[in-house]
């Protein structure tokens, strides 16, 4: 009696019952079961009569018929690299690095699946790309370094320049401490790092 006579608790009761009533929409679909089945018989194979993975079986057919090889061979890029102090000493030493902490394999075994259909694409971008490696490999560490510092700031000069008006703009201050911020130093620093073991 004392809550339908009072009209402070109505509308408190009214209230309550319409939070009730909308919560419901906030609640998901009930899970159902999936009643589909899949036939093994459907999937394509993913390894040929040897065991070899047909992915990578392919992606070596790719290299092979496109002549990757003889490019990089007849552009100078092995000889570049040689003069820039790169050999296979070194890279053995950063595999043995990769060796140690398996930690990595883990990693690079993970993103197989999800690496493996972007090579071909890698595979035959690669003959356009020869030149501009060349250049790359005169990249010193430091300079990577640097870099990584330069694109921190840039990064926080972006924050500071960029007004806080709207949507867009917090959108972009995002997107640039992002990869100004985040991305591209840890890029530039681990390629500083791969770059001290290969030549130094």
């Amino acid at each position: 009696m004392y809550l339908t006579s009072n009209p402070d608790c109505t509308s408190l009761v009214q209230l309550a019952a319409i939070l009730a009533s909308t919560a419901n929409a906030f609640v998901g679909p009930a899970v159902q079961k999936s009643t589909f089945v899949t036939l093994q018989s459907t999937r394509a194979p993913e390894t040929d009569s040897l065991g070899n993975n047909l992915a990578v079986k392919n992606l070596l057919l790719n290299v092979e018929q496109s002549g990757l090889l003889t490019q990089v061979a007849q552009s100078g890029l092995l000889s570049k690299a040689k003069a820039a102090g790169l050999s296979m000493s070194k890279a053995e030493e950063l595999l043995s690095l990769a060796a140690e902490n398996p930690e990595i394999l883990v990693l690079v075994e993970a993103s197989g699946p999800e690496i493996l259909p972007v090579l071909p694409k890698v595979v035959a971008l690669a003959p356009q790309a020869l030149p501009l490696v060349g250049p790359l490999l005169s990249i010193k560490a430091g300079q990577l370094q640097s870099l990584a510092i330069i694109s921190v700031a840039a990064a926080a000069a972006s924050v500071a320049i960029i007004p806080d008006d709207t949507t867009t703009q917090i959108a972009l201050q995002t997107f640039l401490v992002g990869t100004l911020g985040v991305a591209a130093p840890v890029a530039c620093a681990a390629g500083s790092v791969v770059l001290k073991k290969l030549f130094e």
